[in-house]
């Protein structure tokens, strides 16, 4: 950098600062910063390499107060813990980088108000989209929350992703768990399993109730029955898990197998069988929802119903991107697979359980 450039980076270079470098006016010069098609080449080659010997940096705010515009997006996920939503906020926050849209994070808690209160500050920042895994309906009115609908009749480009909201008219990509379902409860059933329990998640997720209802169809499509005694209702988080955990060994139904409907219930479950001794793969078989790393390095690996979070979040950009065009782009769904590993086996296997750890 010159001189004149060094003394010039320790103040706020300025538009005019460039104009009289390159000896055009400042209207030329603002004209070639922002892209104007209405400047000569010879004109545009100054300013450019003006721009770059002073260090010129454009000033979003100001550039976004007079277009509009703030080339940013915000991103609502239910828990940042969660491994699968640090993941899915990784794939959208690198699709929208990519597209050029800076995106800021934010995290529910699997909690509405909080949900709301993250909202809110995205609106008055101003922010071009919005991306959200949507906390569910006021429990009381069965409605979206007053700050979901001010968002929604704001005209802001909004998406839904991984969750929806019945009867909301907002573009969602989701997931299809139902076929990756009935080819596990099949699995199980082929290596004898007959008392299938499963660890749901809380009826605001909609994820949850369609995670369950898929259940229920595959074990009717295999000839099982579904058997409330054996479904339990979590939070999605690793507390609950370690509940369910032991509800499942002091089940008089005595399952042989279990489905997890998250990752972190998952994890919470794990630690208390090992905790107590009950071998998964050899005592227990488990099949959780989520293909997290934390399922890969487990010992044994855990079989997993999972679908690609990075094709989730390139899917979530473009349905924005095409709101933000003025485009209505149909709801998506991404279909969920199945992948079998150690964690299953036959329910002979299980047998050994019987006076280890049940009551």
């Amino acid at each position: 950098m010159s001189k004149q450039g060094s003394l010039l980076a320790m103040n706020a270079v300025t538009i005019k600062d460039v104009a009289s470098a390159a000896g055009v006016s400042v209207a030329t010069a603002s004209r070639v910063l922002s892209g104007h098609p209405a400047t000569s080449p010879d004109s545009r080659a100054k300013v450019e390499s003006a721009a770059k010997e002073l260090g010129f940096m454009p000033n979003a705010q100001a550039r976004s107060l007079r277009s509009t515009k703030t080339d940013s997006i915000a991103l609502l996920i239910s828990d940042v813990r969660n491994p699968y939503f640090s993941d899915l906020a990784h794939a959208v926050e690198q699709h929208a980088r990519a597209a050029g849209l800076m995106t800021f994070i934010g995290n529910a808690n699997e909690d509405a108000a909080q949900q709301d209160d993250f909202l809110a500050t995205m609106l008055s920042r101003r922010v071009d989209g919005l991306v959200i895994v949507p906390q569910g309906l006021n429990e009381e009115s069965n409605q979206p929350s007053e700050m979901m609908n001010r968002v929604l009749s704001s005209g802001i480009p909004t998406i839904f992703v991984d969750r929806a909201l019945p009867s909301v008219q907002v573009p969602a990509i989701t997931a299809n768990s139902a076929q990756a379902l009935d080819e596990a409860v099949a699995t199980l059933q082929s290596l004898g399993h007959q008392n299938i329990a499963f660890v749901g998640g809380p009826k605001h997720a909609s994820t949850a109730l369609e995670r369950y209802s898929a259940f229920e169809t595959a074990l009717a499509n295999n000839g099982l029955h579904a058997d409330e005694a054996l479904h339990f209702v979590g939070d999605f988080q690793p507390a609950s898990g370690a509940l369910a955990a032991k509800w499942l060994l002091e089940n008089p139904a005595k399952p042989s197998a279990i489905i997890v409907a998250d990752a972190p219930m998952a994890i919470g479950a794990l630690r208390v069988w090992r905790e107590l001794g009950v071998r998964v793969g050899s005592d227990l078989s488990v099949i959780t929802f989520d293909e997290v790393d934390a399922m890969l390095i487990h010992d044994p690996p855990i079989a997993t119903i999972g679908h690609d979070l990075s094709q989730m979040g390139k899917m979530a950009v473009q349905a924005l991107r095409e709101v933000m065009a003025g485009q209505k782009p149909e709801p998506e769904e991404l279909i969920s697979k199945f992948t079998l590993r150690p964690s299953v086996a036959s329910a002979k296997a299980t047998q050994v359980m019987e006076g280890k750890v049940r009551p």
